[in-house]
């Protein structure tokens, strides 16, 4: 059994939902899965207990939270010892406009440059829009952001534009990527670890 972080950051719950989805994934698999926001670890936090990490965080007006930056950069060299991944969650990887996945893949290596940090496995997700969750500004700026990517505008339901399947995938992917580099075998279809 490995032991792996996943931690995050998120503004209106969808990528701690895709965390905890991840989690379960990897507990499946047999594998003792932490899942943890970003904001909520401790200053003293020691990464070190952990044989693998993923980090995830989400888009909004281009940036991603900052206590997942601050955590990427204070934990860079134990990182950079173990498996590691980072997804990223955003309306722009949403859409099949490549304009819009390219600008989401920016937003990918301006983070990756600005922590220097370079993890072994990337995934990009559609995000969500919780219109019932903003404040009246913020669902104006995110109507007039939805007009152009998704065309969904309707403020009194929230949408979900995960694709659960790729979550899931990069998931196992990075278990059996995790199981690989330690040296474990494979979990037997259907039995844990």
């Amino acid at each position: 059994m490995v032991s792996i972080l996943v931690s995050y950051g998120t503004s209106e719950g969808q990528t701690a939902t895709v965390a905890d989805r991840i989690g379960d994934v990897l507990a499946d698999r047999g594998h003792d899965a932490t899942v943890m926001n970003a904001d909520e670890i401790p200053a003293d936090f020691d990464c070190e207990q952990y044989d693998a990490v993923l980090v995830g965080a989400s888009i909004h007006v281009g940036n991603h939270q900052p206590a997942v930056r601050d955590f990427v950069r204070t934990t860079r060299e134990t990182l950079a010892a173990r498996p590691t991944a980072f997804f990223q969650l955003s309306l722009s990887d949403a859409v099949s406009d490549e304009t819009r996945r390219a600008e989401a893949a920016g937003y990918v290596d301006a983070f990756l440059e600005e922590t220097d940090w370079q993890p072994d496995r990337i995934a990009r997700f559609g995000g969500a829009l919780r219109y019932s969750k903003y404040g009246f500004l913020k669902r104006l700026v995110m109507k007039r952001i939805a007009t152009d990517a998704t065309g969904d505008t309707d403020t009194s339901r929230d949408y979900e534009y995960t694709d659960w399947d790729e979550v899931d995938a990069f998931a196992a992917d990075f278990a059996a990527f995790v199981e690989g580099r330690l040296g474990l075998r494979p979990p037997e279809e259907g039995s844990a670890n």
